[in-house]
């Protein structure tokens, strides 16, 4: 018999990208950045006074919120953290969505949203980009009466920039909470930031996993109305950044040129190889991201296991309407034109 609730031994739940332990690979398949964090990181670990550690954290990370604040111009009440941009939007579905309600999220998008909506008890209203993976105009009337709406902005895995004029209409007109889910926006041409404060249902998270080099610290954050964060400091976990993130981070978010730099270079490297992998015959969606999203003129699932046999670990989802791509994250540049060699010799094979 089972002990869990129904709605938790009736799914399979999240499969995070593998991460290997047994060998060397080119890991090119959870969207890390290739370059270390900033040295003001490693500074201020190294001045780090661990003795303090016998102390709870400052529970709201105000350390993190002020320098979020100061880079990006919201006050600190305008900020909330999390372990990473997935616990705010495990914060954000027990705050908004009722066990019974439904979740809007965009489709095809990051696979845990639909996730999330099975934990909390909730049902799930996909609403589907069209073919160049954009929401369509009337996305607000599709997502209904739910109580909370969500869109990766830039998309993952298709790594495309949604329009920002239909966000702006779907804020304007739909009656929940929209929730524009950056992890991805430090590699891309805009954001959306700016329709927090212009629409009080609008909520912005972001991750320094990604941009900053930090994904084995686990910090996110994201920036709303003062009235959304209320609500939401009351779900979070009382200490949920603990005390070592918060001095880390902070010292990340206060070194942004840094991470401009490598998104920069990060940028370059990706529009390198998306001009060598379409030489190789391969469609590539236009990509505002860390990852590139190729349909190679292969099948997609075959090439997936032939890379990592000979040692390159990429994404590939068996899901409808993207299986017949894989997605690439971008590495160094020594790194991708290695792998553009390899994938070459399998397409040739």
């Amino acid at each position: 018999m089972s002990y869990a609730r129904e709605c938790i031994g009736r799914i399979a739940g999240y499969v995070p990208g593998e991460q290997p332990q047994d060998r060397k690979y080119v890991k090119l398949n959870t969207n890390e950045n290739p370059y270390p964090p900033s040295p003001a990181v490693g500074a201020a670990l190294r001045e780090f006074d661990w003795t303090r550690l016998r102390l709870y954290p400052e529970p709201s990370a105000l350390m993190v919120r002020k320098a979020v604040g100061d880079v990006y111009g919201f006050e600190p009440d305008w900020v909330i953290c999390g372990n990473g941009s997935d616990d705010l939007l495990t914060i954000a579905m027990r705050t908004f969505v009722d066990q019974g309600a439904v979740l809007a999220y965009s489709e095809p998008s990051y696979s845990l949203y639909p996730v999330l909506a099975d934990l909390q008890g909730a049902g799930h209203r996909a609403v589907a980009l069209d073919d160049s993976f954009q929401l369509p105009g009337n996305a607000a009337e599709l997502a209904g009466d739910a109580p909370l709406f969500i869109v990766a902005n830039p998309n993952a895995p298709t790594g495309n920039l949604l329009d920002k004029a239909t966000l702006r209409k779907i804020a304007s007109e739909f009656k929940g909470v929209l929730w524009i889910d950056e992890a991805y926006v430090d590699f891309a041409d805009e954001s959306c930031l700016e329709l927090c404060k212009e629409f009080k249902n609008v909520v912005v998270s972001r991750t320094l996993s990604k941009s900053f080099s930090l994904a084995g610290l686990r910090l996110g954050y994201a920036v709303a109305s003062p009235e959304l964060i209320f609500e939401m400091n009351k779900v979070k976990d009382s200490y949920n950044i603990d005390m070592l993130t918060q001095v880390l981070g902070t010292a990340a978010l206060r070194d942004v040129a840094y991470m401009g730099e490598n998104a920069k270079r990060i940028r370059a490297t990706r529009e390198a190889t998306i001009a060598s992998l379409k030489r190789l015959g391969c469609e590539i969606e236009p990509s505002a991201s860390n990852f590139i999203f190729a349909r190679p003129p292969k099948a997609a699932e075959d090439l997936f296991h032939r890379l990592k046999a000979r040692g390159y670990l990429v994404r590939y989802f068996k899901l409808p309407r993207v299986s017949d791509y894989l997605r690439i994250t971008v590495g160094t540049s020594e790194d991708m034109e290695s792998f553009v060699r390899v994938f070459g010799e399998l397409l040739d094979e």
